[in-house]
């Protein structure tokens, strides 16, 4: 069981490594481009979601800058695929 466990970990640590410092990459990517031009702020991360406060004016700008950012954060073998949600609240945007 132990070294199950030691096996799972040793494959698993460098994929969830890897996932976020793709998902840092997006962050400050899509920091720079909102900071000075727009109202929306990315306030929150959660696991491989990103959080927004987005100004409505603004929506559909900002998911085609978050998403282009976040697919293309790294290069990889296989796509990067970001769905995209929104609504008032967490719920409401999955």
């Amino acid at each position: 069981i132990v070294r199950g466990i030691a096996e799972r970990n040793a494959i698993n640590s460098p994929i969830q490594g890897t996932a976020a410092d793709i998902i840092k990459i997006a962050m400050n990517r899509i920091h720079f481009l909102l900071k000075d031009r727009y109202k929306t702020r990315l306030i929150l991360q959660v696991h491989d979601e990103l959080i927004f406060d987005v100004y409505k004016p603004e929506l559909e700008e900002i998911i085609r800058i978050v998403k282009t950012e976040m697919e293309n954060a790294a290069s990889l073998q296989v796509p990067l695929v970001v769905d995209v949600g929104y609504g008032n609240n967490w719920l409401e945007a999955h």
